[in-house]
Order: C-alpha cells, then sequence, then structure tokens
C-alpha cells in the first residue's frame, strides 16, 4: 500500500487496489494486550462512534511510558468537564443580539446585588462588608493583604520622620520574608486586608517578599482566574433558570380576600417582600427562586402562605419542606389554621396513607421533611417549593431540591441563610427579599456571655420562672441531657422539666413539644433541635451551655427561639473556660454579642463566610486558591470581577472558518495505514469530531490509541493540526501562521481577554514571547525552528491560552 498524504485533513492517496472493510463502532473497552496508560472513557456514553473493528488487535506502536502533549491536554479537557452531564459542555445557542441583552440583564442584577451588598457601608464605620482592615483594629503578630504587595505580619503603628520633612507622622510596620516595610496610616487604610483562611489556621503557607514582586502578582493572577471561572459558572447557571418557561399566575379577588385576613400590620420590608413574590409569580413567566431572608418571628411565613395559596388556587400542589418534625409540625399548624377558611383546599402533614393521595392530586399542601424528597413520593402538579432552613439539609437533599428548580417555583425561607445562598443573593444572581424592619412590638435580646457557673445558671432560670415565663435550655450533645435534667429537678423540685432530643419517637416528641407549647412544661432540656422556627411567646430565657461547640448561625438561631412577644428576652451563653477555645470560637462568640440588634441574620451570615470556612460556600477545590490572597481580598477581587463581567468576553469562531498555515504535510506509513480498519473514514471522524467540539475530539483520539495504541509521528501531526483548529475556533481566533521566526494569530478577541489568558498561561516560555498587535497575537521567536517543532510549539501556545477558556463568558 501507497504512503498516506497528508496536505490537506481530508485529502489523502490510496492505493486504488485497498479494499474497503465493513465499519464497526467502538462499543466495548478495549481488549488488545498493549493497553494505553490514560483511562478509557465508556464509548456507550460517547458521542462520536468510530469506524473501528471491535476484533481484538495488537497494536504495531504502543503508547510511550512518558505522556505526550496530546494526552496531557486530554486530561486537562476532562478535568474542566468532571461532573458534567454529557453534552452540558456546548454553550447554549444565542444570536448576537440575544446575548447582548442577556449581558446587560446579568449586569443590572448584580449591580443590585452590589448595591445591596454595599449598603450604607460609608455611612457605618466598621460594617461587616467592608473588606479593608482599618489598620487600628490589627494587634501585633495579626497576618495582613497588602494589595500590591503581597502578605506581611503586622507589627504595630508608631511615629517616624518621613524622608525630607521635619514633622513625625504616624506608620504602620509590616514585617516580610525579607524585611521590614513602612507606610503611612492613611495609605494602609486603602490598600491593607485582614488575612483570613477558609480554616481554623490563621498562618499563611509563607510571607511574601518585598524584593519579588513578580511571585505576588501570580498568586492574585491565579485568584483572579478561578473568581472568573467562578462567576462564569454562575452565569450559566442563572441563563439556564431564564431559559425555563411556565404560565405565570392569575390574579384573583380570593388573593386579596387571603391577605387581608393578616391579623397584623405588615412591616414595610414584609409588604416589599409580599409584592417582590407576587410580581415573581403572576407576572414571569421564569419560575421563581427567592430567597426570604428575615430575622425570627420578622413574618417570613406570612410571605410563603401567600405564595402558596396564588399557586394552590391556580390548581397546582404545594410543598412545604422543612429539617425536622418540630417545625414541619408548626407550619403544619399554622397552614391549617391560616386555610381553615378554606374547605376545598387540603392540607396534610406528610403520613404514609396521603402518599396516594399526593399522586393522584387530591391534596394541595403537603408538609414534611426531607423524605418528602424521596422517590416514594410522586407529585400529581406540583407548582411549589417552600423550604425553611435550607441549611439544616444534607448535601443530598440540596441536590435534590436544586434540581426542582428548574420546574417549579421555589421559596428559600431563612434566618440565617447558608453562605453559598447568601451569596448568589448578594450578587444578583438569585432573586432576594430582605425583611430586616422588626414588628412594632418586638423588643432586643439580651445576650449574656460568661464561663459557666452554677450560680449564675439557677439565677436566671428563677428569674424567668418568677415572671411566669418558660426556659430553652440547649446543649450540644444527646449525652448529658438527663444529667442536666437531674440536676435542675434537684433545684426546682415543683416544676415541671422535659427533654426533647431528635432520637425520641417523633409522637413523644411532638407531646413535649406540645406540653411546652401549652404551658404544661417550663423547662424544657433538649438539643438544637429547637434551632429552626419554634415559636413559644411565653419561653423569653434560653441557657446555651457550651456554646463554643455551636456555630455561629446555629447561635444565632437559637437566640431567635426567645424574643417573641413584648416581654425582654434574654439569652445566657455559657463556656466552660476562655483557655479551652479556639481563636475562631472566640471571634465567632465576639461576633454575636455585637449583633445584639434586631436584624442582623443577614450580615451575620456574611461575618460567618470569612469565620467558619471558606470551603462550604463556592467548593473545596477554590479553597487552595483563596489561601493564596486570603478571604477579604479574594471578595474584593470578586466584586470587582462582576462589576466589569462585560469585559472578558470571548466570541469563538465556526471551526471550518479556522487556517493553520504552517506548511506541514507529513505522510503516514503504509503499515499503520494496513493496521487501520477503514483510513479514509477515520480520517473523516477525525475532522467531525474536531468540528463538534473539544470533547468529541478529545474523545475520538482516547479511542483511536485505545483501539491501535499510539499513532506515528505523522498521524499525531494530524491530530495537532485538528487540536489546534479546534482551540483556535474556540477562543476566536481565525489564522495561524509563521513567517521567519515570527508566529503570528489573527484574532477578534479584546486586549482584556489576551491579558486574562497570558496572564493566565503556566509557561514563562510563551507567555513571555506574546504580544497583542491590534487584532493580533504575536510570537518572535529566539530561531526558525524546523515545521514539527513549530507546529508542537504552536500547539502548546494555544493549549495554554485555551486553558483559560472556562473563565470566560462565551456568548
Amino acid at each position: 500500500m501507497a504512503s498516506l498524504d497528508i496536505s490537506t485533513p481530508l485529502i489523502f492517496k490510496l492505493n486504488s487496489s485497498a479494499k474497503p472493510r465493513k465499519l464497526f463502532s467502538l462499543k466495548y473497552p478495549c481488549r488488545h494486550k498493549h493497553r494505553p496508560s490514560f483511562s478509557l472513557t465508556n464509548a456507550a456514553h460517547t458521542q462520536t462512534a468510530l469506524p473501528f473493528s471491535s476484533r481484538t488487535t495488537t497494536p504495531k506502536y504502543k503508547i510511550e511510558s512518558e505522556q505526550d502533549p496530546i494526552s496531557i491536554l486530554n486530561e486537562r479537557i476532562r478535568r474542566q468537564h468532571h461532573g458534567k452531564r454529557e453534552g452540558s459542555n456546548s454553550k447554549p445557542i444565542m444570536d448576537s443580539e440575544e446575548a447582548d441583552q442577556y449581558i446587560q440583564m446579568v449586569k443590572e442584577q448584580q449591580q443590585r446585588g452590589l448595591q445591596k451588598l454595599k449598603g450604607d457601608r460609608v455611612a457605618k464605620e466598621g460594617d461587616v462588608f467592608s473588606y479593608k482592615v482599618d489598620p487600628y483594629t490589627l494587634s501585633s503578630g495579626d497576618y495582613v493583604v497588602h494589595k500590591k504587595v503581597g502578605i506581611g505580619r503586622f507589627v504595630g503603628i508608631k511615629f517616624d520622620m518621613s524622608k525630607g520633612s521635619s514633622e513625625a507622622i504616624e506608620y504602620v510596620f509590616i514585617e516580610y520574608a525579607d524585611g521590614m516595610a513602612k507606610l503611612p496610616v492613611k495609605q494602609a487604610s486603602r490598600m491593607l486586608y485582614r488575612y483570613n483562611l477558609p480554616n481554623d489556621t490563621k498562618k499563611p503557607r509563607t510571607l511574601s517578599k518585598l524584593s519579588d514582586n513578580g511571585a505576588w502578582e501570580r498568586r492574585k493572577t491565579k485568584g483572579k482566574v478561578a473568581i472568573q471561572k467562578m462567576v462564569v459558572d454562575l452565569m450559566e447557571l442563572y441563563l439556564h433558570r431564564l431559559k425555563q418557561r411556565r404560565p405565570p399566575y392569575p390574579k384573583t379577588p380570593a388573593m386579596v380576600d387571603f391577605s387581608a385576613q393578616f391579623p397584623y400590620e405588615p412591616t414595610p420590608d414584609q409588604k416589599q417582600a409580599f409584592i417582590d413574590v407576587m410580581r415573581d409569580l403572576t407576572e414571569r413567566e421564569t419560575p421563581m427562586d427567592r430567597l426570604i431572608c428575615g430575622d425570627v418571628g420578622f413574618g417570613k411565613t406570612e410571605v410563603a402562605l401567600r405564595a402558596i395559596f396564588c399557586v394552590v388556587s391556580a390548581g397546582k400542589q404545594a410543598m412545604v419542606l422543612a429539617p425536622t418534625i418540630v417545625l414541619a409540625r408548626q407550619h403544619f399548624d399554622v397552614i391549617s389554621e391560616r386555610f381553615s377558611k378554606y374547605p376545598h383546599i387540603k392540607s396534610k402533614a406528610e403520613k404514609e396513607m396521603y402518599l396516594e393521595m399526593t399522586k393522584h392530586g387530591h391534596l394541595d399542601i403537603i408538609v414534611g421533611t426531607h423524605s418528602l424528597l424521596g422517590s416514594r413520593v410522586v407529585y400529581n402538579n406540583l407548582g411549589l417549593l417552600v423550604v425553611d432552613e435550607e441549611q439544616r439539609f444534607g448535601v443530598k437533599q440540596k441536590e435534590k431540591i436544586a434540581s426542582f428548580k428548574t420546574s417549579v417555583d421555589v421559596l428559600t425561607l431563612t434566618a440565617t441563610p447558608i453562605p453559598r445562598t447568601l451569596y448568589l443573593a448578594l450578587t444578583g444572581f438569585r432573586d432576594a427579599s430582605l425583611i430586616s424592619t422588626p414588628p412594632p412590638e418586638r423588643v432586643p435580646i439580651k445576650t449574656h456571655l460568661s464561663a459557666y457557673s452554677k450560680e449564675r445558671l439557677i439565677s436566671a432560670i428563677k428569674y424567668e420562672l418568677d415572671r411566669g415565663g418558660q426556659v430553652f435550655y440547649v446543649l450540644p450533645r444527646i449525652k448529658g441531657l438527663e444529667e442536666v435534667k437531674d440536676f435542675l429537678e434537684q433545684s426546682f423540685s415543683n416544676v415541671e422539666i422535659a427533654v426533647a432530643h431528635g432520637q425520641q419517637y417523633s409522637k413523644l416528641l411532638e407531646d413535649t413539644m406540645e406540653q411546652f407549647a401549652q404551658g404544661e412544661i417550663k423547662i424544657l432540656i433538649c438539643t438544637n433541635i429547637v434551632e429552626s422556627g419554634l415559636d413559644i411567646q411565653n419561653a423569653n430565657t434560653i441557657i446555651i451551655q457550651d456554646v463554643q461547640l455551636f456555630g455561629l448561625a446555629q447561635l444565632y438561631q437559637l437566640r431567635g427561639r426567645v424574643g417573641r412577644a413584648d416581654k425582654e428576652a434574654h439569652a445566657h451563653l455559657f463556656y466552660p473556660d476562655k483557655s479551652m477555645l479556639t481563636d475562631q470560637a472566640l471571634e465567632r462568640l465576639a461576633a454575636l454579642e455585637e449583633c445584639q440588634e434586631l436584624g442582623r441574620g443577614f450580615q451575620l451570615a456574611e461575618r460567618d463566610m470569612g469565620i467558619r470556612g471558606f470551603g462550604t460556600i463556592f467548593g473545596e477545590q477554590q479553597t487552595g486558591d483563596v489561601g493564596n490572597v486570603g478571604i477579604d481580598f479574594f471578595f474584593e477581587m470578586l466584586f470587582e470581577s462582576l462589576s466589569k463581567v462585560d469585559e472578558h468576553r470571548v466570541i469563538s469562531v465556526p471551526y471550518q472558518s479556522v487556517q493553520v498555515d504552517l506548511n506541514i504535510n507529513p505522510h503516514l506509513p503504509s503499515d499503520y495505514i494496513n493496521s487501520l480498519e477503514n483510513p479514509m473514514e477515520i480520517i473523516n471522524e477525525a475532522e467531525k469530531a474536531a468540528e463538534t467540539d473539544i470533547w468529541s475530539l478529545m474523545q475520538f483520539t482516547e479511542n483511536l490509541r485505545c483501539q491501535y495504541g499510539k499513532e506515528p509521528c505523522s498521524m499525531e501531526i494530524l491530530l495537532k493540526k485538528l487540536y489546534i483548529r479546534r482551540m483556535a475556533a474556540d477562543i476566536g481566533i481565525m489564522r495561524i501562521y509563521a513567517s521567519g521566526k515570527m508566529v503570528g494569530m489573527e484574532t477578534n478577541m479584546s486586549k482584556k481577554v489576551f491579558k486574562l489568558m497570558a496572564d493566565s498561561m503556566s509557561s514563562d516560555i510563551h507567555r513571555n514571547s506574546l504580544v497583542f498587535d491590534g487584532n493580533q497575537i504575536k510570537a518572535e521567536l529566539l530561531l526558525e525552528l524546523p515545521r514539527a517543532q513549530l507546529l508542537n510549539w504552536v500547539f502548546q501556545c494555544i493549549a495554554e491560552l485555551h486553558a483559560c477558556l472556562p473563565a470566560l463568558i462565551k456568548y
């Protein structure tokens, strides 16, 4: 057989005596002895069916022990697609006008989020949303981040003389790895951030060097690229939601009547939340995904009740999801009472016998715990999901809740949102209504934080009982509840005391809660099962023991169990001994003491993000990027990125329009051609895969190698040309050419996009050789390379630029 000439990817010469062979699709894992070192993508899940034989073949060209450039690129592509369902990597189809409208809409959303974030930060010094640090609040030994120099250790503030001045001014002194720096206090207040890490330790891996500014710039760039990737991911989620459609719900007179039955005068924030939710349901065609963030007792439930009535009146079902039986029972009681005048609307708490009724549409409202998310519960016509305290659910339940958001309206109620939820609300990717004005009769809760003392404990309980009230006594674990009960029974022998926790039978737990609500039980000793939603008007003292074992959001929620009436409420927080507490625990307690005013749950959760860990916000993979610069500076960069979202937009070009003019046309060796089942068909399939997307090309290459082993050099050159064209098309490069020592790339990308791409390149050689000139990217090489080496240089350079694609908006 003659050699195969690859002068273009699809044109080649083949001996006329070559017989066409039967085509097969690769359906099974390869069975030859020489397996490649990389994993095989299951062909049942691939997009590209290849014309390879299913018979066992022994490849003539073996996989080399070292990974070649194509294998390295394929691994990176697989990592980027990890966890995405098949086909989800392809971008939504949009014309340029629609894309412009979408970008503008996202920018408006983000501006609203940023406005909400900033609030009145100028008027309130030391506001939790101000990420820069006041130098006077730092203690000697604290770690700080200087925007332009990097991470150092704060030494102190003292007066010193500046050059050419006879007057001493205050300077901030910061220790770095290779020396001491000083800067005026005014300048420091504009440039310094406190260094916080997403875990208990606050110590950075290393201090920055004053003499090596480049290392800090690289760390900043890494963080910036990580941020850009998060922003793009969020935009794609937001776009997916915007693409969903459902008819708006009708506005009815019955809705007005239902609203009029609310026995209280709504606060201004509550009124706005009512308007927001009704607008979502009756004026929009996209499913609602709204967060109602309101402090305990501020009226979130009424917002949910009106949404439920609107949806159920239109013939749809509503599900109310609560994290505990106690809270589910309370919701059921409130809904039953509020809907008692509407006998045609049937509401049931979750029970076995009601599952069939739900399935056949005989129930309108079903209230329950996470078991409502299970496969046994089938809904006839679900329209609304109300989730109370989403942060209390597990990962799998949260994923199930997220899956509902593409098809039904979702309303989430919480006083302290989980950090990710809060983050989405702040940045405008998720609609949020904030109820921060308390009802007129509410009085702030007095918080007392002290070391545990039996005398203080008895005194606090006695004070509440003497004024006719009831007491919550909360411990972090079930072990110890009975001990406390025995101790209290000795001190208060004539008082009814009971124990409640999540491992009790549900009937016993419900009965205990009912007796406490009716005032028959005066002291309830319990775990944090009472954290959410329990509304006992007469319980106005809460004791929390071993407070250091609770999260900040938990403590805030627990404290909110009291103070529901016009009587002054008290929260007594006891810790064993301050010397036993971690820095993180001490900071958590200090934050809680600061947030004594009503309506601070929203701000508190933002503070908590920095204290108790960053991994829960964006996922663990980002924690390393945060560690590079610290949380506070990371957030500053995040909001800067959000405000310039349209600056990092890449516009791809059609694959067929990309020209690669490098004058390299090798020939496939005849023995390799003989080993292929149908060489012409395989080359055609390679071109089709490249035209589809990079993922398909990766699958094609790996399946080819699995069937026939590592390809010869000439076939590798062909594959590299296909990869170069595909990646160039993705990032907006229309032509690649070489002229002597110069390589040019004609492109439609902006200078800012090029800078982000170039800054994120891991290879200094490639990064330092590239310059942006008008509509071209140019590289001046040290010498004119042989054609095969030149192709390899271009391949690696384009692959590095392409690696930045997940951080760019692709619409």
